[in-house]
């Protein structure tokens, strides 16, 4: 649900690449579209998912949405760092996003087993479902687009965040399982079960952040020094 994604990689251009300055300007003006337009989404989506998971008391659908939401803020300063080469540190950006993954991770779980001990079940939410089924149609594109991208600037770190936004469609996929399975079977139980799948993914987004795996590059703002000079690596 990944976009921007609990990593927080900057852009680095690989100045072995061939193309014109004119090339490269244009690709990076189209790396930072892509970071908005998955931005626009997430921040859509969480709004969209939590909603319909508090009326419908969908401990999974609530957890999708709390993802998409740090997502989206992930997102925000994957920007901010393209714009500025004086923005936050990418250490410390990075830090505050994995404490958010962790948090996330911890609610879920404990909500997921509450629910399953407590035979708490959640009601049909087809809004739930809608979302899940449009997140699974534009988050491949989407990443696939952010990966080409990538691939034509020989930036690793935007390659990760497509992968990031390839994962969101995963967890959209897990979602509409557990939300169908509870719509048509009455398979209550698949609900928490799915949430519990989210704080995984939640907790492993929250590590990598932490360990500043799309670490050490250089952001677009500067031609000059290298990704270790914020104390990133």
């Amino acid at each position: 649900m990944s976009s921007a994604s609990g990593e927080l990689p900057i852009l680095s251009v690989d100045p072995s690449k061939p193309g014109t300055s004119h090339e490269r300007a244009r690709l990076v003006r189209r790396a930072r579209l892509l970071a908005w337009t998955g931005l626009g989404w997430h921040a859509i989506e969480a709004t969209v998912a939590v909603t319909a998971g508090v009326v419908a008391g969908s401990v999974a659908l609530v957890g999708f949405g709390a993802d998409s939401l740090i997502e989206a803020m992930a997102g925000l300063v994957v920007i901010w760092r393209l714009a500025s080469a004086h923005a936050m540190s990418e250490r410390r950006a990075q830090q505050l996003i994995a404490v958010s993954f962790y948090v996330l991770s911890g609610y879920v779980a404990v909500e997921a087993i509450r629910s399953l001990a407590a035979v708490d079940r959640p009601a049909v939410s087809w809004v739930g479902i809608g979302l899940s089924i449009v997140t699974l149609a534009t988050m491949p594109p989407l990443a696939t687009a952010k990966a080409r991208v990538a691939d034509a600037l020989g930036s690793s770190a935007t390659k990760s965040e497509s992968r990031q936004t390839m994962l969101c469609a995963y967890l959209s996929a897990a979602l509409l399982v557990g939300l169908g399975l509870n719509a048509l079977l009455g398979w209550w139980w698949a609900d928490p079960l799915t949430a519990l799948g989210i704080a995984g993914v939640a907790m492993k987004e929250g590590r990598d952040a932490w360990r500043g795996e799309s670490c050490c590059t250089a952001p677009i703002a500067s031609d000059e020094g290298n990704g270790c000079a914020d104390g990133c690596c």
